[in-house]
């Protein structure tokens, strides 16, 4: 999120006052997309001690800074209560635990109005200042503001404090029993936090304001095309002054460069004191560059409330896509082209962190998504971090956004809460140019009529506009796409046979149907193979057999889903996970939990390209999914998005073939590559994979010798990792061989260590799993060098130099 500092050097002196921080406070997160905020903030998320499984008495000495009846520990957001073993039998923490942040406030201050933003508390938020317990909130996957200014102590040391529930509660979505859950949820203050410091005469936050189509900054086009646009922007302004005040209200809006394309300044009606009244900007845009997934080309909207003299009080900026869609029974149409929907689920939990993970890892995660080849992620079951939407913005990712849910319809309260999730989901995301449908239903649920119409409506209030706006539901009801799993319906014919006049799309494949409804079904040749063996849920140490059968899987039921209306679809799932009714992973991802990628993900990247979109994915590539030992097939598939694939064996060509056209490619864009190898020969295979005539890409896989040394190395993804934000990576330690290949059968305990501004998570040492040990390293307060070394039993240690850096 880009913030600017008020330009007053008075108005300057007293904020820092306030905070404690430097004169010119800004946050260092990337441009909001559609996320509104205050220009003039802290992060708020240093400085909090945090204490959990204590005596819940609301006492006067949880105010108190010299209290030392509880044990409190200094913690940096976004904070997970417990950090979770990745697999254990003991159930993940749930209880009550307290937050408190001490701060000052100068008497200068008191003229403007102070208030907290939580982006993320789970699961049941109370929040107090100085004793007074100001709201309840219900609910954490979405945020709200609370008022601070009328009950601050001025020149005196305040004391804020959040006691957060995480136990089950059949009030607040999603509602099932943890015990009883295909995921978990989490606790602690999971999200950044901010206190915002605003004019009184400001542009007010979509959420708080708790309006239809109201509040803060709303976007919409109309008629865009290459040649044309019409952008519409309301923007809603509140006089908290207690006379009538005037205002202007002027908007700018930037390309991609920073070149102005458009701007303008409206007179807002006279503001009675306590009033709020919406403005309504248009503007044209000549030639616009249209936003699609191999373009995802941003605008920057900057929109500054003006008082009487000129002078500018409050002002936001937020970046938006020009784009059209539409749902249609025969397909889904993103400016005008008609468009196959590639995607996958995710869930966004981390090993050890659980939920708290920094903008940047969230940015990481839709990054690998992208990598994979897909255009477009299904958020489930919950709605994600305002970070992870604004990297599919910038990266180019469709996105459908999901209320909590899961199996579960709770009774009058529970779905007044899961109502309020729609129209609060909606509110905060409504601006991302990534999102083309919402999801306002409760996921696998048996939900009544009279909920769906409320649900679906409460969109088309939200966004009252005549395109561009869709709801969906796994029932065939109300909503205006159709949005079942694959599994819903029984084989072979699945969906192939869906004759409504309604867009259908299917929302999870290539799990369930293999693993608990006689796996394999639709394929003669499943029928010998054991229920362990044709199930998609592989974890990587499994062994390579069960890395290609879950490859297959997915092949077989992508392949599948071209059959029939389903105008595109979303895998079961992008990332393994931890669920609460299950002491194992569910490790269906076609990257394990630590996102490391199985050779599924190689199968979804051959789906892609092979001409590089504007970011450059999408780029022909080619994958043996074998590790050419003796226990290896002799069958040997290949994924490629080229042409033609050349396989050598020790530099001797064996074949060069065209893609495979068996019952699992024939509707592919980019069928697999099957190859016979006449006996098992240690040595190295190579693919070379070519696009019109000449060689484009290729892949070496050599048989794997002894145990030789450790490789270690990090994951970037597009992000570096970033002091002072509860930034983590994940650090990788692979067992190689002497040629530097890959030992995948490899268990050895690898001990880690870490030197410098940041600290190693979890299990220490860590088992390898198919040749690789994975630790997550997490930056500090101040950017630097950081080392890491790994040791192992016969063995040389092994160690990786990297650096954390200053916040973008």
């Amino acid at each position: 999120m880009l913030f600017r500092c008020l330009s007053s050097q008075a108005q300057l002196l007293t904020l820092a006052a306030f905070l404690g921080l430097s004169a010119c406070s800004r946050s260092s997160s990337p441009a909001t997309s559609g996320t509104e905020v205050s220009p003039l903030q802290s992060t708020f998320n240093t400085d909090w001690e945090f204490v959990r499984d204590v005596d819940t008495t609301m006492g006067p000495s949880l105010f108190v800074r010299a209290d030392k009846s509880k044990s409190w520990a200094t913690v940096m957001l976004p904070h997970t209560p417990r950090l979770e073993p990745v697999v254990t039998a003991e159930k993940q923490w749930q209880g009550i635990s307290f937050y408190r942040r001490f701060f000052r406030v100068s008497a200068a201050d008191t003229s403007r109005r102070v208030a907290i933003r939580f982006e993320g508390a789970m699961n049941e938020a109370d929040v107090y200042l100085n004793g007074r317990r100001l709201m309840r909130h219900q609910g954490g996957y979405l945020p709200f503001t609370v008022e601070l200014t009328p009950y601050l102590q001025v020149d005196a040391e305040n004391c804020l404090v959040v006691k957060l529930n995480n136990q089950d509660n059949q009030a607040i979505p999603p509602g099932k029993p943890l015990k009883d859950l295909d995921f978990n949820y989490y606790g602690g203050l999971y999200r950044p936090v901010q206190l915002l410091v605003q004019d009184p005469l400001r542009i007010t936050d979509a959420v708080e304001a708790a309006r239809p189509a109201g509040g803060g900054i709303l976007l919409h086009y109309e008629n865009a095309s290459a040649q044309q646009a019409t952008l519409h922007i309301q923007t809603e302004i509140r006089n908290g002054h207690r006379t009538a005040r005037p205002a202007k209200l002027r908007t700018v809006v930037l390309d991609a460069d920073g070149k102005e394309v458009a701007s303008t300044t409206t007179d807002a009606p006279l503001l009675t004191p306590g009033g709020a009244t919406s403005v309504k900007q248009t503007f044209s845009l000549a030639s616009p560059k249209l936003w699609s997934p191999s373009q995802p080309y941003l605008y920057r909207v900057q929109v500054a409330v003006l008082d009487e003299k000129g002078n500018s009080v409050d002002q936001q900026e937020l970046t938006t896509g020009v784009r059209t869609i539409r749902f249609a029974p025969d397909g889904f149409y993103l400016n005008g082209q008609k468009t196959r929907l590639r995607g996958t689920n995710r869930h966004q939990e981390y090993p050890y962190l659980g939920y708290a993970l920094s903008d940047e890892m969230q940015y990481r995660d839709a990054w690998k998504i992208k990598e994979a080849g897909f255009n477009f992620v299904r958020c489930s079951h919950y709605p994600p971090s305002p970070a992870f939407l604004q990297a599919c913005d910038a990266l180019g990712l469709l996105v459908m956004n999901s209320i909590p849910g899961w199996q579960f319809f709770g009774d009058a309260a529970f779905q007044r809460n899961s109502l309020q999730n729609v129209r609060d989901m909606v509110r905060r995301d409504r601006n991302h140019p990534s999102i083309v449908i919402w999801e306002a239903a409760l996921n696998e649920t048996d939900m009544s009529k009279p909920f769906m119409d409320q649900a679906h409506q409460a969109v088309h209030e939200e966004l009252p506009f005549p395109t561009d706006v869709y709801t969906c539901g796994w029932m065939d009801y109300a909503y205006d796409v159709f949005i079942p799993a694959r599994q819903h319906a029984k084989a072979p014919d699945y969906w192939h046979k869906y004759n409504k006049q309604k867009p259908i799309l299917l929302c999870e494949y290539g799990d369930w149907e293999y693993y608990a409804q006689n796996a394999g079904f639709n394929q003669t040749a499943y029928s010998g193979l054991k229920e362990s063996e044709r199930t998609s849920r592989q974890l990587r140490g499994q062994g390579e057999r069960a890395l290609q059968q879950q490859a297959l899987n997915f092949q077989e039921a992508y392949n599948d889903n071209f059959v029939g209306p389903a105008i595109g679809d979303a895998n079961w799932l992008m990332f393994d996970y931890k669920r609460g009714y299950a002491p194992d992973i569910e490790s269906s991802g076609v990257m394990d939990i630590y996102r490391l990628p199985k050779f599924a993900f190689y199968f979804y990247q051959s789906q892609y390209g092979p001409v590089p979109d504007a970011l450059g994915f999408g780029k022909p590539m080619v994958f043996i999914a074998s590790y050419a030992q003796p226990t290896s097939s002799r069958q040997v598939r290949v994924y490629s998005n080229c042409s033609e694939v050349e396989l050598q064996l020790n530099g001797r060509t064996l074949a060069r073939q065209q893609p495979d056209k068996d019952r699992y490619s024939n509707h592919l864009a980019h069928p697999s590559f099957t190859f016979t190898l006449p006996k098992f020969t240690a040595g190295t295979l190579k693919a070379v994979a070519y696009q019109n005539g000449k060689a484009a890409a290729e892949y070496t896989q050599r048989t794997p010798g002894p145990a030789h040394h450790i490789q270690l190395t990090f994951d970037k993804s597009g992000r570096e990792l970033t002091a002072g934000r509860q930034d983590a990576v994940f650090v990788y330690a692979t067992v190689v061989d002497a040629q530097g290949t890959p030992v995948p059968d490899a268990t050895s305990a690898i001990q880690f260590a870490a030197t410098g501004n940041a600290e190693l998570l979890g299990d220490n040492p860590v088992k390898a799993e198919a040749g690789i040990a994975t630790t997550l390293l997490r930056a500090g307060s101040t950017p630097g060098a950081v080392s890491v070394t790994a040791t192992a039993s016969g063995l040389p240690d092994a160690k990786l130099e990297l650096r954390s850096v200053k916040p973008q």
